[in-house]
């Protein structure tokens, strides 16, 4: 691991409950002064926001030198988010906003993706701050079940053999923590592909399980059904036409860029196994 160092004054973590957010928090927690920017705050230090209006999130950021975006997921309208969070961090003096987008985001046929290349986009001309993107691949603790043996039969929405370039949580995690750290002065303008080691299919990824899983492909419908009740009609769509292009194309991302900035080789599935 490459070693790197605070600038000094907070780092702002939007979206902190969540998965990614979580780990991110995490990765940054002994390195330098976070900031969980939260939408229902659970704990005494949160600071808890509005997205969807914007209230809060200049209070929120005031004193923050970085801050790191991660929208709610198939969201609706991203690029607004990122707009509330810019024009907040313009307010509030941010210098650095690093945001958490996708490998492959301008592809048409997936209008989730779509909305973060618009994000990017946004980025690149809002103004005011400097800007880093990340942009990673699937992540393999989608199937933490499988990897510590707690399944042993996978239902999924698309092909078992779509090939994917899946990369560790904790890895996507410790990057954002680097660029953050080390701020805009050395990853203004950057945007980083975050690809795992190794390009696997479902199908794959269940023969590295420490026991036998049952792979079936169910369709979409029927997944929904029983993965979805939560989710809007149009959440639903976004995540369809997803499973839709991922029988069709698989989803794979280089992890060069990732390598470089870890200073070691990503983790593969198989080092996942029996870790979650």
């Amino acid at each position: 691991m490459v070693a790197f160092t605070s600038g000094g004054a907070d780092l702002a973590v939007i979206g902190a409950a969540g998965k990614t957010g979580a780990a991110v928090v995490a990765a940054l927690e002994e390195k330098a002064s976070v900031r969980r920017v939260v939408h229902t705050a659970r704990r005494a230090d949160d600071h808890a926001v509005d997205l969807e209006t914007g209230a809060g999130l200049r209070e929120a950021l005031s004193g923050c030198r970085g801050v790191y975006f991660i929208a709610p997921n198939v969201h609706p309208d991203e690029p607004a988010l990122l707009r509330r969070v810019l024009a907040a961090a313009v307010e509030a003096g941010v210098d650095h906003v690093v945001y958490h987008s996708v490998a492959w985001p301008y592809t048409p046929e997936m209008p989730h993706h779509l909305d973060k290349a618009r994000c990017e986009d946004e980025l690149h001309t809002y103004g005011g701050v400097r800007w880093t993107v990340l942009q990673p691949c699937a992540y393999a603790e989608n199937f933490a079940g499988v990897l510590d043996g707690s399944v042993n039969t996978l239902a999924v929405p698309y092909d078992p053999e779509a090939v994917f370039s899946f990369v560790g949580l904790a890895d996507v995690a410790a990057t954002a923590a680097r660029v953050l750290i080390e701020g805009a002065d050395i990853h203004h303008g950057a945007t980083y592909e975050l690809g795992g080691p190794e390009q696997l299919s479902v199908r794959q990824l269940c023969r590295r399980a420490p026991g036998s899983v049952v792979v079936e492909q169910v369709p979409v419908a029927d997944w929904m059904d029983r993965h979805g009740g939560d989710l809007t009609v149009d959440a639903r769509a976004r995540l369809a036409a997803m499973f839709d292009f991922y029988d069709r194309h698989g989803f794979v991302a280089g992890s060069t860029q990732l390598r470089a900035l870890l200073g070691r080789r990503p983790l593969g599935v198989t080092d996942l196994v029996g870790a979650m």
